[in-house]
């Protein structure tokens, strides 16, 4: 097991939520454990890599396939080895309000930085109850919340009017929005007139997000290329946009191929390769391809070559 660091003192606000979050993935073995040693060795390897916060629990992470034992030692492990160093922001998901206010607040317990608050419906609600649920959410602590939405997974999304709405609450200032319509998140910064921060998510091209005011991205892809990630994001912040966009170009077939695969068999697949036991994907999604770990061993190497040649701002 890896040597839990000093715990650190952070207070968690909601301007401190910018850069680069990857979502980890869930390492669980066959016998539905959580393997701790690769997911402590994970999170010291990603705030090695200078990312600026940690998201457990995201697609990336499979929330869906997991039960809620697996979901809170996720989350109790994360949160022990970061030790404060960066923020964690958890993900909160659920059907029922209720059971969301029930995970926000335990995790808040547990000592989380922040919440990513998911819906999961399996009917459609009305724009009403939507707004009701997350409020609810944010209601149930103290911690800073971003809403995620992904209209590709959701039978309920989160329309403009709404996020309107939300971002008048006092701990919802921040969205994660996966759409593939980077209009919309530039119709969200101006419909929030500054209530509400933006993060792009991997269907989008994180430097365009940042040149339109985005505040980084909680995304999968930086999982597996959190340096590159670092330095896109970095470069991006000094206004260096000739070197970003160089940069940006070979890291978006990582982005390519996290689109074309299940998403946690690509990052899953491209972190083995990359010497983490994290193990494959919970039944019955399928491990990645011959052909897709082929794939993804080439975008990594094309994104590795990108980062030595290209010199962090100064």
């Amino acid at each position: 097991t890896s040597v839990v660091p000093r715990r650190v003192r952070y207070s968690p606000s909601m301007s401190s939520f910018a850069g680069v979050f990857p979502y980890l993935v869930s390492p669980i073995a066959a016998d539905g454990t959580v393997i701790e040693t690769e997911l402590r060795r994970l999170v010291d390897h990603l705030i090695d890599a200078g990312v600026h916060g940690l998201t457990p629990l995201g697609s990336t992470g499979e929330f869906a396939y997991l039960d809620w034992a697996q979901r809170r030692r996720i989350v109790e492990i994360v949160v022990a080895q970061t030790a404060g160093r960066v923020p964690v922001v958890a993900g909160v998901a659920a059907t029922t309000t209720a059971e969301a206010v029930r995970q926000a607040r335990d995790f808040a317990a547990i000592g989380v930085n922040g919440i990513l608050a998911i819906l999961e419906a399996y009917f459609p609600i009305p724009e009403a109850g939507v707004v009701a649920y997350f409020t609810a959410i944010a209601d149930a602590t103290e911690l800073p919340v971003v809403l995620y939405t992904n209209p590709t997974f959701q039978r309920s999304d989160l329309s403009l009017a709404a996020i309107e709405t939300l971002s008048r609450h006092p701990r919802i200032g921040l969205i994660k929005d996966a759409s593939t319509n980077t209009g919309r998140l530039l119709s969200i910064l101006n419909r929030t007139e500054g209530r509400m921060g933006v993060f792009a998510a991997s269907a989008h091209i994180p430097a365009a997000v940042m040149m339109i005011g985005g505040k980084g991205w909680m995304a999968g892809p930086a999982c597996a290329i959190p340096r590159e990630s670092v330095r896109l994001y970095e470069l991006c912040r000094a206004g260096q946009w000739d070197a970003a966009m160089r940069l940006q170009r070979a890291l978006w077939r990582v982005n390519e191929l996290f689109a074309a695969h299940s998403l946690a068999a690509c990052i899953k697949g491209a972190l083995q390769l990359q010497g983490f036991a994290v193990g494959d994907p919970l039944p019955p999604q399928a491990p990645l391809s011959a052909e897709g770990r082929a794939a993804v061993a080439k975008a990594l190497a094309l994104a590795a070559q990108a980062l030595a040649v290209s010199p962090p701002p100064p």
